[in-house]
């Protein structure tokens, strides 16, 4: 196994730097497409949220892979190699194991916890699939993430420690009331109908919004939504679709905006925002200074910390300081929550008079300070268990196509000993035969058996991916033979299935 992650996130770059790297589903199948054209790798994966843009690979060459892959992220990207690298992290082989696990459990969350992750790793190996760059490692890789990701919400209070981003930034939109209250009678608008707008839709109307209007750029989507949320047994919300077109005169009638959509600029500026309200934008006032992401070096303890260190404190860090426009005061008419990368709404918004603006960045700070649940500890123990066995499991998986084949070389020896025979004995009957058949093939099992046994045990230890080569070079077994073996197990429909 020779699997490598090459990537950024909220825990090693500054929003500024993920929003600039983030990638369309078009550019995602380029880069995956590019991947693999490139010498060092044979599977790739692309795992691309909000908050991580993530290159996952298996290379056969450890410097070259991360150089590739590095440059591919940065070409992709569109932000240059030299500015990236700093917040690139590099993970290898049981660490690229341990990491997606992690990220999988919601330990790696901007809130720790929450389970949209898994809907997005899903996506990313449907994506893989579908292109056919995901072989036999990131296929059995993902689909184990997937299960553990599960295992960890169904065996753990983690769901405690975290919710999902949109439950998380209505609380700080709601800024310390209970978001139950806060929604009561409120008229919601929807930017956009994708996976994270339909659950902030979900969310609105379980919180206890009034009426939820949804607006999308192809409106069919926007009526689908529409219809689920109105079939909802939990809510009674009134609901309606309406043409992107419209959501300047939605803007006049809302209390509550929510916007993730894939657009690559602006979907709502400052002016816009003001003109709905009737105001002009505000003098920049004083600005007010928050703690940003933590600078790379800080990165590299807060993987330490995660790994080996205790739930609920982590290391303090020295924080950077980055300046945002000043929060407007007052009565909030307008609570805008943002939710895109890169991000939907002018930054400027917050110096709109009545406009309380929540985005990605300041929900980053926001979460910073969450405190950890004692469950996170159960889950890193789960984590560090699935990774041992993922591990044990490939190392064992790599041999086995070498004692197919060697039962498989022991079965034609068989036969072809036993062609021999009815030559020279052309007078036995077919009791005699089979008789003679049945005991040179037990012979030959009994053989076989405690070494290939042993071997596979061998093979699932640390260190134990040298036992398939060994046991190729003493049976002088046909590396052709070994791979046809290989590929047909790939090819297997069933293979994979839970």
């Amino acid at each position: 196994m020779s699997l490598l992650v090459v990537g950024l996130s909220h825990r090693s770059a500054p929003v500024s730097v993920l929003e600039r790297a983030s990638l369309a589903a078009d550019t995602q199948a380029k880069l995956l497409q590019d991947t693999l054209a490139a010498e060092p790798a044979t599977e790739a994966a692309v795992l691309a949220t909000c908050n991580r843009i993530e290159l996952y690979a298996d290379v056969d060459k450890f410097h070259a892979g991360v150089a590739e892959l590095s440059t591919l992220l940065a070409q992709h990207s569109g932000v240059g190699l030299d500015e990236l690298t700093p917040y690139l992290y590099v993970h290898y082989e049981d660490r690229a194991v341990h990491h997606l696990f992690s990220v999988a459990c919601g330990l790696d969350s901007m809130v720790v916890g929450e389970g949209q992750i898994l809907g997005q790793i899903k996506d990313a190996l449907a994506r893989g699939q579908e292109l056919h760059t995901a072989g036999r490692l990131l296929n059995d890789l993902f689909q184990q993430a997937l299960r553990v990701g599960k295992r960890a919400h169904s065996e753990t209070g983690i769901d405690r420690a975290g919710q999902s981003l949109v439950s998380f930034g209505l609380q700080q939109l709601a800024a310390g009331a209970d978001p139950g209250l806060w929604a009561q009678g409120k008229r919601a608008l929807v930017i956009g109908a994708g996976s994270m707008s339909s659950l902030a839709a979900a969310t609105l109307a379980r919180t206890g919004v009034a009426e939820i209007v949804v607006a999308n750029r192809t409106r069919s989507r926007a009526d689908r939504l529409v219809e689920i949320l109105q079939q909802g047994d939990d809510t009674t919300v009134r609901a309606h679709a309406v043409e992107m077109s419209a959501v300047g005169d939605e803007l006049t009638r809302a209390d509550v905006v929510v916007s993730c959509t894939g657009a690559t600029g602006l979907v709502l500026t400052a002016d816009a925002l003001a003109d709905a309200l009737g105001v002009t934008l505000d003098t920049p006032a004083e600005p007010e200074t928050v703690t940003a992401a933590p600078a790379p070096a800080d990165v590299d303890q807060h993987g330490a910390w995660v790994e080996n260190g205790s739930a609920t404190s982590a290391p303090a860090a020295a924080p950077r300081r980055v300046t945002l426009p000043a929060q407007s005061t007052g009565p909030v008419k307008l609570a805008l929550l943002d939710l895109a990368m890169p991000r939907d709404i002018d930054g400027a918004a917050h110096r709109i008079d009545g406009v309380r603006l929540v985005d990605i960045e300041s929900l980053a700070d926001a979460s910073a300070d969450a405190p950890m649940a004692a469950d996170v500890d159960q889950v890193r123990t789960i984590v560090a268990d699935e990774v041992a066995a993922f591990g044990a499991a490939q190392r064992a998986a790599h041999v086995a196509p070498t004692v197919v084949a060697l039962r498989t070389m022991a079965a034609d020896v068989v036969a072809g000993e036993i062609a021999r025979l009815d030559g020279r004995l052309p007078d036995l009957d077919e009791k005699q035969r089979a008789e003679i058949t049945q005991t040179v093939r037990r012979v030959v099992d009994k053989l076989l058996h405690a070494p290939t046994v042993r071997v596979k045990q061998l093979a699932s230890e640390p260190g134990g991916a040298g036992y398939a080569d060994a046991l190729r070079e003493l049976f002088d077994l046909d590396p052709q033979t070994v791979a046809a073996v290989s590929r047909a197990d790939l090819n297997d429909p069933n293979r994979g299935r839970s």
